[in-house]
């Protein structure tokens, strides 16, 4: 079994923490309430003061001698005093005589400054000037560069060496020199064989894991303490997590759960309920072993007034990852004494460890065996996969649990001879929606124009944030570039898949709707993939018209493709569908579907050499970047099971 190593992302997280809330992978649609320390905060200015301190402290010691030292002779005490007295005179002597030396240098520095700038804009040039080297005229069309400018000219006219600091990166949203060398590499290896790591997964280990979390070893629980309902927030990913974390909380609780329900959010703008989505009668009947649920509240409870009564709990009544302790504590005796509690805005509100053993394989068990989807949405899944498969002759290892063993035997084309060859493509989960962007803080190239409309996104879905950037000091965008906390653009994107060696003529499938900066951002891929789809373009007009205006359920669409994919490949590690979508593979996989994850902050690094990096050297950094992710890990403790499901609760290990 490989070592438990994390993917890189932990030391982000207190970062994340101050722009979007606190706990990686949360969603957009959640303003940040709580701030705490980050990479940013005055570490090294503490640790400079501290330096400063023990600086004095060894000076006055030196002056004052060992204060622990017995001197009972009075002629030695005498004698010591003198001394004493001897060396803090010297002592003031030299930091006077330092002072006046420093201002004395910084005195001549800027004499000496002004000197070259008025050598360096006098009409009569100097011409004993070396060969290449030139003067800054008066005409500069510049000006806010030109005092720089001039200095640095003017010292190398007077044969001076400044040692220059290196000067910080900056990202201006643009790749144009490295998109041409791969364009170029691209073109030239079309008929070259791709790395067999792209469409493998690595490590035989990944092998060895399979599911279990469908297995049992406790009794139904009566649901007697009262009952609990639900109404989960955000997009359908993290309203799924939502529902798997209450139906641990009520099992934990001893109560009776009602189907949960889904909160309408203007940014998604979806009126989906739970059953438009998910299979009701399944999602009862399979869970019924471990939680009582029903459909809706007994009628005697129906007319109370839960707010007034103080059984209306709030995401902001619950801590973030709340411990099982603070729900026995805090909601079991509002149930019992009330009958019911109402969970409004619930989301990531349940800690992932400690949890006992049991409730954890229960989290496990309803994410990976109880949610099914709509035969609605299977139906045109298994149409969808079908065609990006090009009517293939094998099914997946996760085709049956996620289309239904009805539709995934319709993705199996069943006149294709043994000897046909299905198409491979790779998901693409392109996480640059508008919300994505303007919650993530960052620059992508779009000058002032760009600016203003993320501005203005963010007063209207993303009050508390865009608060934050007035009153508090935020990670320039720099910053958050280099400590690869923005998602990946498209261009930034296309080069990842271009540098691990996906050959020109790959079908690409990308998920995600609407975006940001629409077809004309998309260009970059499109040109170096000209096999790039979407479901849009794969899936007919009338196929698609019944989830027309339902966001949430085309996501499910997405969802299923990447899933189903085989390779795929996230842009963003904090996005919800690329957790769950990676933790499926992981799940259903049988060791043979890969996941592509790039460590984004050192991929940030590689980038921002995009106008001195040759090709070669582009490419080799990135397979090493993302062959340094593809581990076969046990969940580090406090990870997402739905994420990392290689771990006791969910699955067992047969080495």
């Amino acid at each position: 079994m490989a070592t438990e190593r994390p993917d890189e992302e932990k030391p982000e997280t207190r970062v994340q923490d101050l722009i979007h809330g606190s706990g990686g992978g949360a969603s957009p649609v959640q303003s940040p309430t709580r701030l705490g320390p980050t990479r940013f905060s005055e570490v090294a200015g503490d640790q400079i003061r501290d330096t400063g301190s023990n600086f004095i402290g060894s000076i006055l010691s030196w002056i004052n001698g060992d204060p622990n030292r017995s001197l009972k002779n009075p002629v030695k005490r005498a004698k010591r005093k003198r001394i004493r007295t001897a060396k803090t005179a010297a002592c003031v002597i030299g930091l006077v005589a330092f002072f006046i030396f420093v201002n004395w240098f910084m005195l001549s520095q800027l004499h000496e400054g002004r000197a070259w700038l008025r050598r360096g804009f006098s009409k009569k040039p100097n011409l004993n000037l070396k060969p290449n080297r030139k003067l800054i005229p008066d005409t500069n069309p510049n000006p806010s560069v030109k005092r720089a400018s001039v200095k640095v000219s003017a010292s190398v006219q007077h044969g001076e060496k400044k040692k220059m600091g290196k000067p910080k990166k900056k990202y201006n949203g643009t790749y144009g020199r490295l998109l041409a060398y791969a364009a170029h590499a691209l073109a030239e290896g079309q008929n070259k064989i791709e790395p067999k790591e792209l469409w493998r997964e690595p490590k035989d280990q990944a092998l060895a894991w399979k599911p279990c979390a469908d297995q049992r070893s406790w009794k139904p629980s009566e649901g007697k303490n009262g009952y609990i309902m639900v109404t989960a927030n955000g997009g359908i990913n993290q309203q799924r997590v939502a529902v798997c974390n209450i139906v641990v909380v009520a099992r934990m609780l001893n109560a009776t759960l009602v189907v949960p329900k889904f909160m309408f959010s203007d940014v998604w703008t979806d009126a989906s309920q739970f059953g438009d989505i998910y299979q009701v009668e399944h999602f009862i009947k399979y869970l019924s072993p471990d939680i009582r649920i029903v459909k809706k509240l007994p009628k005697e409870l129906q007319s109370l007034d839960l707010e007034a009564i103080g059984s209306l709990v709030t995401d902001m009544d619950v801590v973030k990852e709340a411990k099982p302790g603070f729900y026995m504590k805090h909601i079991l005796p509002l149930l019992i004494k009330n009958r019911v509690v109402h969970f409004f805005g619930f989301g990531n509100r349940l800690a992932f460890d400690p949890i006992p053993f049991q409730l954890q394989r229960l989290r496990c068990r309803c994410n990976f065996h109880a949610l099914n989807f709509v035969p609605k949405i299977q139906e045109t899944a298994a149409i969808l996969v079908r065609r990006l498969r090009d009517s293939g002759s094998h099914l997946a290892p996760v085709d049956p649990y996620l289309v239904g063993p009805k539709f995934a035997s319709f993705i199996l084309d069943k006149k294709a001879g043994p000897l046909h060859k299905a198409s491979k493509y790779l998901a693409l989960h392109l996480r640059f929606e508008i919300d994505m962007v303007a919650h993530s803080l960052c620059y992508f190239g779009g000058g002032d124009a760009e600016k203003m409309e993320l501005d203005a996104y963010r007063e209207k879905h993303f009050p508390t944030l865009a608060n934050l950037t007035k009153t508090k000091t935020m990670p320039s965008p720099e910053d958050l570039r280099t400590e690869g906390l923005c998602p990946l653009s498209p261009e930034e994107a296309v080069l990842m898949l271009a540098g691990l060696g996906f050959n020109r003529k790959t079908r690409v499938f990308v998920a995600g709707a609407n975006i940001y900066g629409g077809n004309k951002r998309l260009a970059a891929l499109t040109s170096l993939y000209p096999n790039l789809v979407t479901k849009e373009n794969v899936l007919s007009e009338t196929e698609l018209q019944p989830f027309k205006n339902f966001s949430s359920q085309l996501a499910v669409l997405d969802f299923i493709a990447c899933a189903a994919s085989d390779a795929f490949a996230m842009t963003d590690s904090g996005s919800q569908l690329s957790s769950l979508v990676s933790g499926y593979r992981i799940y259903y996989g049988a060791g043979k579907m890969p996941t592509i994850r790039p460590n984004k902050r050192r991929f940030s690094d590689i980038l921002l050499k995009n106008n001195t990096i040759e090709w070669k050297v582009f490419e080799q950094r990135v397979r090493k970047n993302v062959r340094q992710t593809k581990h076969v890990l046990v969940r580090p403790t406090g990870r997402s099971v739905y994420r990392y499901p290689r771990c006791k609760e969910c699955m067992c290990n047969e080495d």
